[in-house]
């Protein structure tokens, strides 16, 4: 069993340490930051609503447009008036004109000339037909709003505010980002310095064993201290097996974070982390969170509820607009000639005043004040919960920095306590239960050291996000 555990061990070993890429914290955060779905996601609806502000933008320019049509009717008809009846007393009349010039000798035949040319006159079947035929008409009109109730630069405001929001989404996207690359890479730190921990524990035994060995070998020493030393050499093999899988778990959960394979290798190394010590945290106790995005983007959320009151409102207040138009006709026939031809323009005022609506807008305004008012509380309280969380992001990392201060001084006196209880071994003052008492807790020790900087690291992350930094 212990050469299968050994065995596992220098593999699993060699297969962490072969092709390896090593990565600085710094470059793990670029990685995430290009690769990262959702923060992708949030780029785009900036341009989304960059793209939205333009559009409400031109709310505020004429809308011209064109209009071309063109049909062809069948329908007709024909007007055929009676004159005989429309002009009675007027033919009659001319009538007795004639005659009395007809009784002139002079005028006898100019007289006669006229009843002939009249005798001979008859209209057309379609004099005076009406025709649509092929109609065709095209034109070109504007209108422009004076006054919309204020609607449009409300809803101008509010997608230039939906823009800034979405900025402020980005920036909350970031630190998450950050956050969560920060903590899968002080996974693997601490399952990789942790590693080195046990391997240091298991070199430590394997030199006391070479010891006792040796001292059995000379009858100094009984064979039940040599299988004492082989229980803690198992245990330290399977510590290592376990830190060596902790390790590869946590380099597939980085690769996952940062966008690469989950088969591939990665190591990571301590340099360039901020890790304290006793002399180099400062801390100026701030509860400034003026700089979170959440904190602007609460605040400009209360500003869009604010802004939809009058929205609201705009939708029962009078409006105004002018418009204009040129338009032209070609088509419809009478007697055979074009009734239009020609084009003609138009320009004019438009109001709409609404009247009544049975207390519509009264409510609905009323309804957009009290979410503006829910708006102010939630943005209060939550303000106060990120001041809250500030100050317990200070007190964690103040802590951080005292647990790492306070586990290095207990490294150096394990290490002190450890040396002491392998001289009094070695000269038959101290049993060897003692001794091997004395590395589990100069091992103990070591993990604690780990574990503290790992630790203040995150604890330096989270801290940095709840002030608004990265």
């Amino acid at each position: 069993m212990k050469r299968y555990i050994v065995l596992v061990n220098i593999l699993v070993c060699g297969l962490l340490c072969a092709h390896a890429e090593t990565l600085t914290l710094d470059e793990c955060r670029s990685m995430a930051m290009e690769y990262n779905k959702s923060l992708k996601s949030s780029k785009l609806m900036i341009q989304k609503q960059k793209s939205d502000l333009k559009a409400m933008k031109t709310n505020f320019l004429p809308n011209f447009k064109v209009i071309v049509a063109d049909f062809y009717n069948t329908g007709k008809t024909t007007i055929n008036p009676d004159f005989g009846s429309m002009f009675a007393g007027g033919i009659a009349n001319a009538q007795n004109v004639l005659a009395q010039l007809a009784a002139t000798p002079a005028y006898a035949p100019v007289v006669g000339g006229i009843k002939s040319i009249a005798g001979g006159f008859s209209l057309p079947d379609d004099f005076l037909e009406f025709k649509i035929g092929n109609v065709f008409t095209a034109g070109v009109g504007f209108i422009e709003p004076l006054y919309a109730g204020g609607k449009i630069t409300a809803g101008y405001k509010m997608n230039k505010l939906g823009v800034t929001m979405a900025q402020n989404k980005v920036r909350l996207t970031e630190q998450e980002v950050l956050l969560n690359t920060d903590n899968a890479y002080v996974l693997c730190v601490r399952a990789k310095e942790m590693g080195g921990v046990a391997r240091s524990y298991k070199a430590v035994l394997d030199e006391l064993k070479k010891t006792v060995d040796n001292a059995v070998k000379h009858g100094m020493r009984t064979q039940n201290d040599v299988l004492k030393v082989q229980v803690k050499q198992n245990e330290a093999e399977l510590n290592i097996l376990k830190a060596d899988n902790a390790y590869r778990l946590a380099q597939m959960n980085l690769a996952q974070v940062i966008g690469k394979p989950l088969t591939e290798r990665i190591d990571v190394t301590t340099d360039g982390l901020t890790i304290p010590t006793d002399n180099n945290v400062v801390f100026d106790g701030t509860t400034d969170i003026t700089q979170r995005p959440e904190y602007d983007l609460l605040k400009d959320k209360t500003e869009m509820a604010r802004l939809q009151i009058k929205l609201t409102l705009s939708d029962f207040l009078p409006n105004l607009a002018v418009f204009g138009s040129y338009s032209y006709l070609n088509g419809m026939k009478l007697m055979g000639e074009h009734l239009f031809n020609n084009g003609s323009a138009t320009v004019g005022v438009v109001l709409k005043v609404p009247l009544f609506h049975f207390g519509e807008g009264l409510h609905k305004v009323r309804s957009a004040k009290a979410a503006y008012q829910i708006s102010q509380l939630e943005q209060q309280e939550l303000n106060e919960k990120m001041q809250l969380e500030l100050l317990q992001a200070t007190n964690l990392l103040q802590e951080a920095a005292l647990e790492i201060s306070v586990t290095n001084k207990s490294v150096e006196q394990a290490a002190e306590n450890m040396r002491l209880s392998k001289k009094h071994y070695e000269v038959g003052t101290e049993t060897l239960s003692d001794y091997l008492e004395a590395q589990a807790l100069w091992q103990q020790a070591n993990a604690s050291s780990v574990e503290a900087r790992c630790n203040y690291l995150v604890a330096y992350t989270k801290y940095m996000k709840a002030r608004g930094g990265k």
